[in-house]
């Protein structure tokens, strides 16, 4: 006698390759990748970052070089942070609105150099300040919020100015999306874009990023919990999501990216809004440690943990792979 089955196998679906690619539900396109540049004064200077293999802090000739090559094989967007000489670092941060500083000098000349690539500019002080911190401290070394978005508000305004399409306020400040709305809309930056770092949670995964932008001996043993998400919370990141689009920001970033899927499909569920996800510093150290040990394939790694972040919901993503993942899908 015949053995009944039921009617549907799920296997069908996955017999071989060009069927599983006919079915899937997501895919990872060359429009989905941000790569992440590191800027450093000078000309024609590459430097190693240790704790980040293959990634560099770059003299804007050079930068300009690579992001031109980016570009022919489909990069859509650069973000750009800077690292500066501690000699121009102070208390306030005040180099970060220098009208002729690096970051602003950076955006113009790639601007000015790549055509149709859109410039993401890092909004934050710790690449400026002599603690380390995102914002300016009292005398009890307290992070003081309004007075720290006044400058967070030149610094927005100088990179608009130099010809930013997107300022990326990352350093999680309350109220400051409005105040650098208002800026933009009062200089007629009408078409400014704000991608605001409203889930950006106080994770132990930055530690090489600090090392990249040299925040990391200045910040010492500090932290930053008092104005970055607890990562034991998920509830509150609806609330600040909803806070900064009521205030003008275009789009929400969520970083970390794989420790927070959960977080990217929350706010992805509850608003129509694009989102971008960060595959943070620390997330790129680990999978390069693991490959270079010959213990993970990096390839097949890296493009399952990105198309996690596009099924949980992101829009596009800031990865340091982002030059290796053209590369493969082209």
């Amino acid at each position: 006698m015949k053995k009944s089955f039921p009617n549907i196998r799920m296997r069908r679906l996955r017999a071989n390759n060009p069927i599983r690619n006919l079915v899937r539900e997501n895919n990872l396109f060359k429009y989905d990748l941000i790569q992440p540049i590191f800027i450093i004064d000078g000309k024609n200077k590459i430097e190693k970052i240790t704790s980040m293999p293959n990634i560099y802090r770059m003299s804007i000739d050079i930068a300009i070089k690579e992001i031109k090559a980016l570009h022919k094989i489909g990069l859509q967007g650069v973000a750009l942070f800077p690292c500066i000489s501690e000699r121009n670092k102070d208390n306030n941060g005040s180099e970060s609105y220098n009208a002729d500083g690096l970051m602003q000098k950076a955006i113009s000349h790639i601007k000015k150099a790549v055509k149709d690539i859109a410039i993401i500019s890092d909004v934050a002080l710790d690449p400026y300040t002599k603690h380390g911190q995102d914002g300016i401290l009292d005398s009890k070394k307290n992070i003081v919020n309004d007075e720290t978005i006044e400058i967070l508000v030149k610094q927005a305004l100088s990179h608009a100015e130099a010809g930013a399409d997107i300022v990326a306020p990352s350093d999680m400040m309350d109220g400051r999306i409005k105040a650098i709305r208002s800026s933009l809309e009062k200089n007629s930056f009408f078409d400014t874009k704000i991608l605001s770092y409203a889930v950006k949670y106080s994770s132990n995964f930055y530690g090489p990023f600090r090392d990249a932008v040299k925040s990391s001996k200045n910040i010492g043993t500090a932290n930053k919990d008092t104005y970055q998400m607890d990562y034991g919370n998920e509830s509150e990141s609806i609330r600040e999501v909803e806070l900064d689009l009521s205030e003008g920001a275009d789009i929400i970033m969520v970083k970390p990216g794989m420790p927070y899927l959960d977080i990217i499909k929350k706010i992805n569920d509850q608003f129509n809004v694009p989102i971008f996800a960060y595959q943070v510093s620390g997330e790129y150290a680990m999978i390069k440690a693991v490959s270079q040990k010959n213990w993970l394939d990096e390839k097949k790694i890296v493009m399952e943990s990105l198309l996690s972040m596009k099924r949980a919901g992101a829009n596009a993503i800031l990865t340091y792979f982002a030059k290796d993942v053209l590369a493969w899908l082209k």
